[in-house]
Order: structure tokens, then sequence, then C-alpha cells
């Protein structure tokens, strides 16, 4: 995006929001001389995020960062309420609004991580799905499959690793290499 864009962008989008952002400034912070100085970072932040790509919505997106902003100063601080935080935290800015791409870049990712699952060898997927889809713990899979907690840890630790790596790389090619010689080598050693 060009510059000069950019500064047209945020002139007829953000700024129009200045009252709004200032009032809302005001009612979730204690020092009323800090409002003008906590607008203009809340600007910088939206100018240079906006530069990197520009938000979807422009008011929730504005909110958020003034959200964001006054929960990092409240931690710097380190004097402020717990009750202050949370309900800076428990703010609904509307900001998670399902738009149809994050619809279809959530189904996406379960069909990625379906396939990640399946490629699991079955021991470990079973383990896998009891301890975080069925949410049992770990002393329960232990009971159920006859094997032992630090069996169904190990199992856990591994599938997980796997499935992380799977869904960074954006691929299911799991390295069930690992996982055997992982195997192997406690066998041997029991």
């Amino acid at each position: 995006m060009l510059l000069t864009s950019l500064d047209t962008w945020f002139t007829g989008e953000v700024l129009p929001l200045e009252a709004a952002l200032t009032r809302f400034l005001r009612r979730n912070w204690r020092d009323e001389a800090e409002i003008p100085d906590l607008r203009q970072d809340v600007y910088v932040r939206v100018y240079e995020s906006a530069f990197k790509a520009m938000p979807e919505q422009v008011k929730p997106f504005v909110f958020a960062t003034a959200r964001n902003l006054l929960i990092d100063r409240a931690r710097r601080a380190q004097i402020v309420s717990i009750e202050a935080v949370a309900e800076l935290e428990s703010l609904d800015l509307s900001v998670d609004d399902l738009t149809p791409e994050r619809h279809v870049a959530g189904r996406g990712e379960l069909r990625m991580l379906q396939a990640a699952l399946e490629v699991l060898p079955l021991k470990c997927r079973r383990i896998v799905e009891m301890r975080k889809i069925d949410g049992l713990s770990q002393r329960e899979v232990a009971a159920q499959l006859g094997i032992t907690e630090d069996t169904v840890a190990r199992q856990v630790s591994f599938g997980i690793r796997a499935l992380a790596d799977a869904l960074h790389s954006g691929g299911v090619s799991l390295d069930t290499r690992a996982f055997t010689r992982a195997e192997n080598e406690k066998k041997l050693s029991t």
C-alpha cells in the first residue's frame, strides 16, 4: 500500500473514531493526564499494523488495539487491581466475528488436524484422542488401555509434537521413524 493511500485511509477511517476512542480510554484508565499519550500510542500501533496488513473492520480493530495497550500498560505498572485487568479483558469489542474467511480457514485447519491424526501410529492416536479429545485423565487412559501412566505421557508428548509439526508445515507427513526409534530404545532399556 502506498504511504499516501495509507494516510488517506487513516484520516478517513481511524481519526473519525477519536471522540469514541477518547471516551473509551477515559472510562478504562485511571490517570486523565495520560489519555492523550495513550490515544497517540493507539494511533501509532494502528498505523504500523495497517502498513503491514489493512484490517477488515476498522472500529473493532482500533478498540481492540486500545484495549491491548491498556492491558500492557496495566501489567507493566503492576499496581492495578486484578478487577481492572479482568474488566478490560472481558470487554466485548466484536473483534471475533466469524467471517466467511475465518470459517473456511477453520474448516481447513480441522481437515489438516484430522489428516495428521490419521497418520499417527494407532496406539498413539488412540491415546491422544482419549486425553485431548475425550478429556480423560492420564490415569484413566492408562487404566482403560492397561498401560503405565508413563507410557501415556510419552505417547501424548510424541503425538502432540507430531501434530504440531504436521500443522506447522502445512502437511501430514509425520516422521514415524522417530516414534519407532523411541519405542525400540524403550524396549531395549526394559
